[in-house]
């Protein structure tokens, strides 16, 4: 179970489509596709990430994957889990 883990992303590789293949701390590689929540979201600073220089622009903080200074980020238990 995930709370009796210490974890953290480790790597992070953009693929096509608004997918990003992670690599957390305990070897699992999962790909994650955001564009369902980008394309279903109406808050325009989400909406914003459907470009995709925006999107690409994200970085790996203290084991999160994070955007703009965590404008977005996602609890690091639902990307482990691949629910987003």
């Amino acid at each position: 179970m995930i709370e009796d883990m210490v974890l953290d992303i480790a790597e992070a590789k953009l693929l096509e489509n608004y997918r990003i293949q992670l690599t957390f701390s305990d070897g699992l590689n999962r790909i994650i596709d955001f564009g369902p929540f980008l394309r279903n979201s109406a808050h325009p600073d989400i909406r914003k990430y459907l470009d995709p220089r925006q999107f690409e622009g994200f970085t790996i903080e203290s084991g999160d994957l994070v955007w703009n200074d965590y404008e977005l980020c996602f609890p690091l238990g639902d990307l482990y889990e691949g629910n987003i």
